[in-house]
């Protein structure tokens, strides 16, 4: 089997998750890194086992190197478009952790780019590729529940209130923090939001192909921060196809990870739609326990996306998110944060 060799942009917390990764797999290999932190670079280097030939001090070096087939892009949100639009401009197959971008003009920006190239391009909704999901689908598919009519997904955790000694709820927002600067695309809508409304999109998608002009949304509420960036959200996407859902996004109360999708013959739960660390889907009542291949969920998506490129694919396999849902997510994102409601 051939092995499409990967470099990774940025040494955020989930770049080492991610790295992790690349040892259950066969078609995959991490060979390169660039950091601008010398001492980050240095420890991720002594971890992996790279040549210090492939670790670079400086992003664009990496992209000069004809033996890296593809990029990930694990910088904060704000800097997704600059990297992207230089890994297209380098020929460079590209991975960028979600959101893509932090606006619609960007992502309109960017898959106008592709179209002119052959580079590959994929947004990194790891829950996308897990088995769970692809039975998630399955399950839709054979009209187990009927037609679909409505969803409630979230992803919430609590990581800005603290309980003092006296019981009573204390908050406390790192101001330094990527997620509560304005100016690096922070906020819950971006970080955690992005992963129920692919899921909505995902869904209304199975219910009719006509779907996605026209989107509305309503009942909005946000809780805006003193960063000025919202630290709770809610909204209803309502799809031309008369599919609803109800979402919601929280660095404030512990929301969970759960979706809940209703047919006209019944409901599915997901306890874990993200992460999938206990992959569980119950229908109707009944458990459907799987068992993970993988320990890591991100070897799924390493896996599925080099075999995409050694099929000379320039987007993952279905139900991994496309360019086109990766941008009408960021329509739905663009229109929740910019809401006045």
């Amino acid at each position: 089997m051939s092995v499409i060799n990967w470099g990774i942009i940025g040494l955020g917390n989930i770049a080492n998750k991610f790295s992790l990764a690349f040892k259950d797999l066969k078609n995959s290999k991490l060979i390169s890194v660039a950091s601008n932190n010398i001492n980050k670079l240095q420890k991720f280097q002594d971890q992996f086992n790279l040549d210090k030939n492939y670790c670079f001090n400086n992003y664009e070096e990496i992209l000069y190197n004809k033996d890296i087939d593809i990029i990930y892009i694990a910088l904060p949100h704000k800097l997704h478009f600059e990297w992207i639009i230089k890994c297209i401009d380098y020929k460079k197959n590209v991975l960028t952790e979600k959101p893509a971008t932090v606006s619609f003009r960007e992502i309109e920006q960017i898959n106008k780019k592709l179209k002119q190239t052959k580079v590959f391009f994929a947004e990194g909704f790891m829950y996308r590729f897990h088995p769970q999901t692809i039975k998630l689908v399955d399950i839709i598919k054979q009209n187990e529940i009927g037609e679909l009519q409505s969803m409630s997904s979230y992803f919430g955790k609590n990581i800005i209130e603290k309980k003092n000694f006296f019981g009573f709820k204390k908050t406390k927002i790192n101001k330094e923090n990527r997620l509560f600067k304005k100016d690096l695309g922070g906020g819950s809508i971006l970080d955690l939001g992005c992963y129920p409304s692919s899921l909505s999109i995902l869904v209304a998608s199975l219910k009719s192909e006509d779907f996605s002009d026209n989107i509305k949304l309503n009942k909005l509420r946000k809780i805006i921060g003193p960063t000025e960036v919202d630290i709770e959200a809610y909204a209803n996407i309502s799809f031309k196809n008369e599919f609803n859902s109800y979402i919601g996004s929280s660095f404030k109360n512990d929301l969970g990870k759960i979706t809940q999708i209703f047919g006209s013959k019944g409901k599915i739960i997901i306890p874990d739609s993200w992460h999938c660390e206990k992959p569980k889907i119950i229908l109707k009542g009944k458990e459907y326990i799987q068992e993970n291949k993988y320990k890591n969920i991100f070897s799924y998506e390493i896996e599925s996306i080099s075999n995409s490129l050694l099929s000379n694919e320039t987007e993952p396999k279905f139900p991994a998110i496309k360019k086109s849902e990766t941008e009408l997510n960021m329509s739905i994102l663009d229109k929740w944060i910019n809401s006045d409601e």
